[in-house]
């Protein structure tokens, strides 16, 4: 082959042809080296000064002179309003993302203090308002929010000398005084065991008006009428629950209660309950079914819970029977159960309890109820697990009669109805209607009846498994962003919209329990299925208030909820999701943490609002990268009290 010489021209074209690429190169770097200069010198011009306003948002039914009080005032809790925080960047999006505010909010100040009346503000459930309705069938003590013109634009104040409450397991048996100061209930039930004083802080026996040995002692009388161990009772409803100490003492054998009471003269049973650790509603059996979907709970308890389950043509206990599942257990101690070794006590005639009790039996037939035992204090019945007998007994018994054409599911301000609620059609008498569940804790990872059989449009085995999937990864992601979720500071936790309950089972391997919330204007109604994997939660319009006392939740989490509420393609406004944010704080415990999931146009909004919150927040990419549209927010509520001399 010919070789090619330096001097030769083939030799001198190659020469020319690499002097001419190297200059290609160096041009373009120079380019971007130029071009990568004047952006970050744009930039840095964009860069939007920190806002100095001093706008102070007006109030309603708030005390305009009452000052902000004095975050440092008293000692801080255990956590700092900078531990949350790990090292992850923060993200400044507001020269790029326009807020384009359409309501009060564009112009969110710093929000002032509640005047001292206000802390143990229970919106729904005033008092002073639920005095306009009718006493009938304890109209009154249902839910009645407050009118737009009633809404408050002030922050409730925690009362002077607040703590970071005992961590779970020591606050089922103690919380501290100052967090709660109503002596009232250790000294109406000082011999029942219910709560006592012990110097700045309450004690918590475990006892209850029929179970003076203590709630365990009681537990253990029931588990040997009907098994609790086993895994196949797993969800529970305690009416009427006083200081739940039913629910606290069955968490130890895998068994969530639902507990609820209303707020009356016993103050404050249900803030005491969520204080401790334990779940709680405010709530109450009147006119509206509760809160929940069909076929949620495994068992339902009542003891001396001062319900008559007889009367109104037995539309409590039927009300009990649409929640319970299949093969589900009501129990049932106290009056009249037992009448025969209390009626003294109870200063009631034998044939006065002694017919209580046969209207009870009667109306527990009449719903296909089976009396599994009477012993001592306490009574079982077990629903049916399915209704191909019970259908055929309408022949003899005609009323309750069996709803037709029901949504059972439905239970956001609807009235209860005096008629059976079906259950899913059945191929043979021993199929279990609606799907028979797996046992505990095999259930909270399974797909559930209501996916398997299509009863929810759009949702498959394929997206539940995917979800799970998900938010494994996304609760992972929160361990390393939110350093106290490892550390067990937190407790009580809310997702304000728990979809299939994924992001409670991820978080089912941390020290806590999760109030599921399903909004009630969703497009799939989930709330079953998030029962049916064994967790607890409820229905709720985050237009309103929930129905709990201030302070009672440690984390709350909020995926794509003010989307939700607030659809700017759609051009919907359900409410000023200022009152949204405003509920969070009233919820949540001084240095407790929002996680707040959305696009970056939402979340910038957010943040305008919950800087005048005195929120410590910043925004952050998404799990996946910084590439995905949706980020994530992440605030701690600041920690301040009343004032002393207000308070005196």
């Amino acid at each position: 082959m010919a070789k090619d010489y330096p001097g030769s021209p083939k030799a001198q074209q190659l020469l020319e042809s690499k002097k001419q690429r190297l200059a290609y190169i160096l041009a373009v770097s120079g380019l971007c080296v130029v071009f990568y200069i004047l952006g970050a010198w744009q930039n840095s011009a964009a860069a939007p000064k920190t806002p100095t306003t001093s706008t102070t948002i007006s109030k309603i039914g708030c005390d305009s002179s009452h000052p902000l009080p004095n975050s440092h005032s008293q000692p801080a809790p255990s956590l700092s309003s900078s531990s949350f925080i790990a090292s992850e960047p923060m993200l400044d999006f507001e020269a790029h993302h326009q807020l384009a505010l359409d309501d009060s909010a564009a112009s969110a100040g710093t929000f002032p203090a509640c005047a001292l009346n206000f802390s143990e503000y229970t919106p729904c459930q005033d008092r002073t308002r639920g005095r306009r309705f009718d006493r009938a069938m304890l109209a009154y003590r249902e839910r009645h929010c407050p009118d737009k013109d009633e809404l408050i634009r002030c922050l409730v104040p925690a009362p002077h000398g607040y703590k970071a409450p005992f961590k779970w397991p020591q606050s089922r048996d103690y919380a501290w005084y100052d967090n709660i100061p109503h002596k009232e209930l250790s000294i109406e039930k000082a011999i029942q065991n219910w709560i006592q004083v012990e110097g700045d802080r309450f004690r918590f026996p475990g006892g209850g008006t029929m179970f003076p040995r203590g709630a365990d002692a009681y537990i253990d009388d029931i588990n040997e009428l009907i098994p609790l161990t086993k895994g196949n009772i797993r969800t529970a409803l305690d009416t009427g629950c006083g200081v739940a100490s039913w629910g606290a003492y069955l968490l130890k054998r895998d068994i969530i209660t639902m507990s609820f009471a209303p707020r009356d003269t016993h103050e404050a049973q249900v803030q005491f309950a969520l204080e401790r650790g334990v779940p709680a509603m405010i709530g109450v059996m009147a006119t509206q079914r509760m809160p929940y979907p069909a076929r949620a709970f495994d068992m339902a308890h009542c003891s001396r819970c001062l319900i008559p389950w007889h009367a109104y043509d037995g539309l409590y206990l039927i009300e009990v029977d649409r929640l319970l599942r299949p093969g589900g257990y009501w129990i049932l101690s106290g009056p009249p159960i037992n009448w025969k070794k209390y009626w003294r006590g109870w200063e009631r005639t034998k044939e006065d309890l002694k017919e209580e009790q046969d209207k009870i039996e009667d109306v527990a037939t009449r719903l296909c109820w089976k009396k599994v035992i009477e012993k001592e204090d306490l009574s079982v019945w077990q629903k049916p697990i399915n209704h191909a007998d019970c259908i055929k007994s309408r022949k003899v018994y005609k009323t309750p009669h069996i709803c037709k054409n029901d949504n059972a599911d439905a239970a956001w301000y609807k009235k209860m109805e005096a008629c059976i609620t079906p259950l899913p059609d059945v191929d043979s008498e021993e199929e279990v209607a609606g799907g028979e569940l797996k046992k505990w804790p095999d259930r909270a990872f399974s797909v559930p009846p209501r996916i398997t059989r299509g009863s929810i449009p759009g949702i498959n085995a394929k997206k539940f498994e995917d979800d799970s999937k998900m938010w494994n990864e996304r609760v992972a992601h929160y361990k390393r962003i939110v350093a106290p979720l490892s550390q067990g500071q937190y407790r009580n936790v809310m997702d304000m919209n728990a979809n299939l309950g994924g992001f409670a089972a991820a978080m089912n391997k941390f020290p806590v329990w999760v109030m599921n919330v399903v909004p009630a204007n969703s497009n799939h109604d989930t709330l079953g299925l998030i029962y049916e994997r064994g967790f607890i939660g409820t229905y709720q319009d985050w237009c309103e208030a929930f129905s709990t006392y201030p302070r009672t939740y440690d984390l709350i989490h909020a995926d794509n909820v003010f989307s939700i509420y607030q659809d700017s393609i759609l051009n919907i406004h359900r409410c000023d999701i200022t009152y949204i944010l405003l509920e969070m704080d009233r919820i949540l415990r001084p240095e407790g943490t929002a996680i707040i999931r959305d696009t970056v146009e939402v979340l910038t909004k957010v943040k305008s609002i919950t800087d005048g919150m005195r929120w410590k927040s910043h925004i952050s990419d998404h799990e996946n990268g910084p590439f995905n549209p949706e980020k994530i927010l992440v605030a701690v509520k600041s920690y301040w009290t009343a004032e002393a001399s207000t308070e005196q």
